[in-house]
């Protein structure tokens, strides 16, 4: 009886997993990038631009804000991994935080006429709000892909689906955040549009999360209920190397991802002088998803992740050095090089999510704990590190380059706009690829792990 329970309970965690499903699971990513990317490309313009924050303030709490999201990150996590519920352990989380989220965005783009220390105090106030809020739900969310599957051949197409879905995102925000707002404009303040704008955001934000929570399901549990500590993480720093090179990878990733978001508007803006691009450039960081990232579980069959990620990461150097040779009038190639740059910057960053489940249970095999919310946390601080470098290296580029808001830019500030788009996004990617190639879970030892855990599993079922 014991066995055929057990044979039951493992054929369900490795089953294949329905298409709806798998669409309801990235409708979440969905819904964190429709929202989150508004943020991460347009709100560093609108707070200096519409606001009327200065930027060097403005690098400056990008920095502290992204800094504090991030060390909030091991702390949900340590949580989410405690929380069982009738909905679950990681489902519940978005229930109950896809209407704050949606909230707090709003208020993000929501300009008081205070005096300028009131409107920084403001902006620091809404926007750490919502970075928290975010990690409620992005935590949990992420850590939802082992739960859903154990087997790995599905992680990677449910993984690979996720990250379309989560470019979809990034597609419309691209397109669709400069139309709603200017769109807005014609009727109302600049400030008032942006505001509109990300109020509906907001609202398909939530009620994807919603759809999100009631089509998935929670189907892998952990083999021992122990207590979760937070200092299990420094455990899992000590014993997991495939965690710590990967953590080092999503900061670089984020960095460069976050970088680029920030840096685009100005780049089109005033070294093309083609505003009217920005949408275009924009949504060229996305669309090429569609393309490269259905492709990823045949060639992760055909050249392996190491290969994969190693070819991805050179196309994407190629296509950001690129940048320093291409006229700033040849628009034509400048659109070909953020193609060429997104195919391996899209690929890289959407596979390294499918790698995540591997360090978790290669941390189950060493430690004796599933600890999927508290690596996923781990993760999280990493990729939140990245991107509040990312986020504050624009700004700061910009101040110490001369750039002044709704003017003509010097020859100066034009040159710190290009460092910041091609020279630093390289460096790190460069940084990256040396990174990713101290990874030494392979396919073999992967698969050997994991029957290892289910042997581990029969028999503490026996016992």
């Amino acid at each position: 009886m014991m066995q055929s329970v057990q044979k039951q309970a493992s054929l369900q965690q490795n089953a294949k997993i329905g298409m709806i499903e798998k669409v309801g699971y990235a409708s979440g990513d969905l819904a964190s990038n429709l929202i989150y990317q508004t943020i991460s490309i347009y709100l560093l313009f609108f707070y200096t631009n519409i606001y009327g924050i200065s930027a060097g303030a403005a690098a400056t709490m990008f920095f502290v804000v992204r800094i504090i999201d991030a060390i909030s990150d091991p702390l949900v996590g340590t949580l989410v991994d405690r929380t069982n519920t009738r909905f679950g352990r990681f489902r519940p989380y978005l229930l109950f935080w896809a209407i704050p989220f949606a909230g707090l965005a709003f208020l993000c783009f929501t300009t008081p006429d205070f005096s300028e220390g009131g409107k920084l105090i403001y902006a620091y106030v809404t926007y750490v709000g919502l970075s928290i809020v975010y990690t409620f739900v992005n935590v949990p969310y992420a850590a939802l892909t082992p739960a859903i599957t154990a087997n790995n051949t599905e992680i990677v197409s449910l993984t690979s689906v996720r990250m379309i879905f989560a470019n979809l995102g990034g597609v419309i925000v691209s397109y669709f955040v400069p139309y709603l707002s200017n769109f807005f404009a014609e009727f109302t303040s600049p400030s008032r549009s942006w505001q509109l704008t990300m109020g509906i955001i907001g609202a398909v934000g939530a009620l994807l999360l919603l759809f999100c929570f009631f089509s998935t399901k929670e189907r892998v549990k952990p083999i021992n209920e122990e207590k979760i500590k937070f200092s299990d993480i420094f455990e899992q720093f000590r014993k997991n190397r495939p965690l710590v090179v990967l953590s080092i990878f999503f900061v670089l990733i984020f960095g460069v991802n976050s970088i680029s978001s920030s840096i685009g508007v100005y780049y089109v803006t005033y070294n093309m002088g083609r505003e009217d691009l920005v949408g275009l450039y924009t949504v060229l960081g996305s669309l090429p998803a569609f393309i490269c990232i259905p492709l990823i579980p045949i060639l992760n069959k055909k050249l392996g992740k190491k290969m994969l990620l190693n070819l991805s990461l050179i196309l994407s150097i190629i296509g950001t050095l690129s940048l320093l040779v291409i006229p700033a009038s040849m628009v034509s190639l400048i659109l070909i090089s953020r193609v060429v740059t997104a195919l391996g910057t899209l690929t890289a960053g959407a596979f390294m999510w499918a790698l995540v489940p591997e360090t978790i249970e290669y941390g189950e095999y060493v430690t004796g704990k599933r600890l999927s919310g508290l690596i996923y946390a781990i993760i999280g601080f990493f990729f939140k590190c990245g991107m509040a470098l990312g986020g504050a290296i624009p700004g700061v580029v910009l101040s110490q380059f001369g750039y002044v808001a709704n003017e003509a830019q010097t020859p100066y500030a034009l040159t710190g706009i290009l460092i910041a788009t091609a020279v630093i996004p390289a460096i790190t990617l460069i940084l990256a690829l040396v990174d990713i190639n101290f990874y030494n879970l392979d396919e073999k030892k992967h698969s050997k792990i994991l029957n290892a855990l289910k042997e581990r599993a029969v028999n503490v079922g026996k016992a």
